[in-house]
């Protein structure tokens, strides 16, 4: 034992000899490239895929539908679509993009004119005006005196990310390269956001579409000569997609962009809290909010449990104690699903160009809906391997922003385009694009005695058409549409109602005041004969129930016999195999 342990001492000495041996520059350069390539690994470099490439960056994956008319006249035109994208060597990595953007940015120096505007509910939006270059000249007045309302010079608005407005970087990076091109540009900033308190209760959400939906009306009616156009980044390109594909052909918008979209909320919540590396942006990202919330405390802690609000530690945590609480959701899974643009985005009927990175810290590909932008016409998807989220910086000072001059060229061109969205206007007493045929016809209703009966929404015809006549219209001096309704009950209801007023006043020998339509027995004419009319429908379904039961029954007992007769045949056989064999055998032994 002892010249064992003698022999692992000695080996043990050898081992720290030669160790001592090799120099420090070595071990230090050892360091070095196990640091590299752990970074390399942690922070996602590209560096060495860009130089194989020879510097000439990834190639721009499209998608799109086969007979796409939005790609063919429009997104066919733009030159950046059909190139490369090669990120600033320097910033070679999509969490050098996204952070150098977030600290950063080198945005362009540029001056907004704000106005103010007041929803429905009381709440404060700030618009942030810059016009066209042509009309810098005029640095004093308000937006009205600048743009008259017949201006028929193009008009973007911008919807920016989460917790960001028109300071943010790559918001001056899109409105200073519109503008440049002698658009007018309107930033819409988020509630509670851009230097304005809360002035309700409401605050907006990854799936907030009243302001957006409030702004875009305002603004079309107020310049509705000016081709309206939409731009949404990160939370902003979800809430304008669910927009878009909420209003479907109605929307003034002409067309739009998506930039940077979440897509999925569920996935992408669960994307953040993955990694390592992830988990940062997640913890950013409620420190943010909390920032927020803690601007409008005073509102925030009316509404909400203030104290968890303020522990929250990841958005997940945040949205629990703070946005399923004021926007009224079940659970935060519930709010992620329906919040989604996913879901929505096979009913955008305005051209859309959707542009997102392969490599996005935050809104992963995972949720990228590939399927539902390649079977809508309407929408076409770009993606490019790299880019970061919101980042896409590209030459060696990083003074660009790639993802803009796409959603440039494609504004432009579909603006001199006849793909350009008009909105549809419906006629009154018309049923909704989106209503099913289906709904027009008799419904069946099982009983609990096993009766069958069919139903029909001639009914809700009858209610929808009584509400539209009692639906009055003003417009206040915003040029928003106020819509009051001045009762709740249809014609149908207050016909029958004063049928049993009158019964039960006639057998209480009470005389019932006279309407304004008629007399009492006008009134119950018109009742028997609308009852007769909806009865109507419910007598021919009926018999046509009848009829098609008839016929069922005739055809499940030819399919009964069709398909049972062989098992039938074989089970007689085997039953009377023994007697017809026992008759067999005596008429053989008898002859």
């Amino acid at each position: 034992m002892a010249v064992a342990a003698a022999a692992d001492e000695s080996a043990g000495e050898l081992l720290l000899r030669a160790a001592a041996l090799v120099p420090p520059a070595h071990y230090a350069l050892a360091a070095l490239v196990l640091a590299s390539a752990f970074l390399y690994r942690f922070l996602e470099l590209h560096v060495l895929g860009d130089l194989l490439r020879g510097l000439r960056g990834g190639r721009v994956a499209l998608t799109f539908h086969p007979d796409s008319q939005v790609y063919h006249r429009v997104a066919s035109k733009c030159r950046s679509l059909h190139g490369r994208y090669l990120a600033t060597p320097w910033l070679a990595s999509p969490h050098l993009q996204t952070l150098f953007l977030g600290i950063w940015g080198r945005p362009p120096s540029l001056t907004y004119r704000r106005q103010l505007y007041t929803v429905h509910d009381g709440g404060t939006i700030a618009l942030d005006w810059l016009l066209a270059f042509g009309s810098e000249d005029a640095v004093v007045g308000s937006c009205d005196e600048i743009i008259s309302n017949d201006d028929s010079t193009p008009l973007v608005l911008v919807i920016p990310g989460l917790t960001s407005d028109s300071t943010a970087a790559y918001v001056k990076h899109l409105v200073f390269s519109m503008a440049s091109k002698g658009w007018n540009v309107v930033v819409s900033n988020h509630r509670g956001l851009g230097g304005i308190s809360i002035t309700s209760d409401c605050f907006y959400n990854a799936g907030w579409t009243e302001d957006i939906h409030e702004v875009v009306n305002y603004i079309h009616q107020k310049y509705p000569e000016a081709p309206l156009f939409t731009v949404g980044t990160s939370i902003g390109a979800n809430i304008l997609v669910k927009y878009l594909g909420e209003e479907g052909e109605s929307t003034p918008v002409a067309g739009a962009a998506s930039i940077c979209s979440p897509w999925d909320l569920l996935v992408t919540n669960r994307f953040i809290s993955r990694k390592l590396v992830q988990r940062f942006y997640d913890r950013a990202l409620a420190i943010g909010l909390k920032g927020y919330a803690k601007l409008h405390q005073p509102i925030l802690a009316r509404l909400a449990n203030w104290e968890a609000i303020s522990t929250s530690r990841s958005t997940r945590e945040f949205d629990h104690h703070a946005t399923c609480v004021v926007a009224k959701y079940e659970t935060v899974d519930t709010f992620y699903r329906r919040c989604s643009s996913a879901n929505y985005i096979g009913s955008v009927s305005v051209p859309l160009l959707c542009i997102s990175a392969l490599d996005d810290p935050l809104c992963t590909r995972e949720a990228i809906p590939w399927d539902e932008c390649r079977a809508n016409k309407n929408v076409v998807l770009a993606t490019t391997p790299n880019g970061g989220h919101l980042g896409f910086f590209q030459g060696l000072t990083a003074g660009r922003l790639w993802w803009v001059e796409p959603v440039s060229e494609f504004l432009s061109a579909l603006h001199d385009s006849p793909c350009m969205h008009r909105p549809k206007t419906q006629e009154h007493g018309m049923h909704s694009s989106l209503e099913s045929s289906i709904d027009k016809g008799p419904y069946v209703n099982f009983m609990e005695d096993g009766m069958v009966a069919a139903l029909t929404n001639e009914d809700t015809d009858i209610r929808d058409s009584s509400n539209n006549q009692i639906v009055h219209k003003t417009e206040p001096s915003d040029g928003i549409v106020d819509v009051q309704q001045n009762g709740v009950t249809t014609e149908l209801q207050d016909e029958c109602h004063s049928t049993v007023k009158n019964r039960s006043s006639s057998e209480n020998n009470v005389t019932p005041a006279q309407g304004p339509v008629g007399s009492q027995e006008q009134r119950e004419e018109l009742s028997i004969d609308k009852i007769q009319d909806v009865m109507a429908p419910v007598k021919k379904s009926i018999n046509q129930l009848i009829r098609s039961q008839g016929r069922s029954v005739w055809w499940l007992a030819y399919i009964a016999v069709v398909t049972s007769w062989p098992l039938l045949c074989a089970l007689g056989f085997i039953l009377f195999r023994k007697k017809l064999r026992n008759s067999l055998l005596a008429k053989w032994i008898r002859s």
